[in-house]
């Protein structure tokens, strides 16, 4: 069985970050180990919340990893609080590497052109010197604008934008590039995932739900990562992973008595 560590934040209530990285990667039939970051008493989109800060537990929780032999198939981080936590992360990378370990960064920062509360310039060049040491990262329109100082459009553009982002992240030294949140028309979303090497583009396009819940983002690379893992091709995974968020939504869509903890994906893991 492969196994593979995920480092992100874990909220008691709330579907986003570890709540969905866990049961997803489980699923697909991967053993999933964590390292969190932070302990929330119910996630960011609540009104209220507790927040205590892990990143102190880092160095203790990895030296019995290594006394212990244990190792890992890959690497997947989400939402990472501080600029101390990106600097140990690399550290992390480098000591758990033994060649053939796969990692994949989803660089958490913002989302509709503005950075999320308590990031700014020093955390986004950061955040772009981690995502070199990634073989995979997962940003969306946003965040892939704020790496690549650029003009963030919401709407009007054309591939003309969306290849100037592409490279723009493959020219500071990222491997593959999946970009998120497409929209060349209305009715329609997609992703496109890049290889810096050969230059070649694979997509997938599908409906648009005008509708917005925490955690969509973390179901989505976790699902890319699990299928990668599984050794399906960035084609299948990036089609996977949206379906799997589309039909989410849809499920909780049909749920009047829905909350905003999330989306209702438990009732698709069965499928995979």
């Amino acid at each position: 069985m492969k196994r593979i560590l995920t480092i992100q934040d874990i909220s008691c209530v709330g579907k986003c970050s570890l709540t969905v990285a866990l049961p997803i990667i489980s699923a697909q039939g991967i053993e999933a180990c964590i390292l969190p970051t932070a302990l929330l008493s119910t996630h960011t989109g609540f009104k209220n919340f507790t927040f205590r800060d892990l990143t102190d537990e880092f160095d203790a929780i990895t030296q019995v990893w290594h006394k212990e032999g244990i190792s890992f198939d890959g690497i997947y981080t989400g939402f990472l609080g501080s600029f101390r936590q990106l600097e140990l992360i690399e550290r992390v990378f480098a000591e758990f590497d033994s060649g053939s370990l796969l990692r994949l960064v989803d660089p958490c920062m913002g989302d509709n052109g503005k950075l999320y509360h308590g990031f700014d310039e020093k955390f986004i060049a950061k955040m772009r010197e981690l995502c070199t040491k990634a073989h995979v990262i997962t940003p969306n329109i946003t965040e892939a604008s704020f790496m690549c100082e650029k003009s963030f459009l919401s709407e009007g553009y054309g591939e003309d934008y969306i290849l100037e982002l592409l490279e723009g992240l493959a020219g500071f030294g990222v491997q593959k590039i999946v970009l998120k949140g497409i929209r060349y028309r209305q009715n329609e979303c997609g992703i496109i995932a890049y290889d810096a090497k050969t230059k070649e583009k694979v997509e997938y396009f599908h409906e648009y739900l005008p509708f917005h819940a925490s955690g969509t983002g973390d179901i989505f690379a976790s699902v890319l990562f699990g299928s990668l893992i599984n050794g399906e091709s960035m084609q299948n995974a990036i089609k996977k992973a949206a379906n799997f968020v589309l039909e989410s939504i849809k499920i909780t869509l049909k749920d009047n008595n829905r909350t905003s903890y999330g989306v209702q994906f438990e009732k698709l893991l069965k499928n995979f």
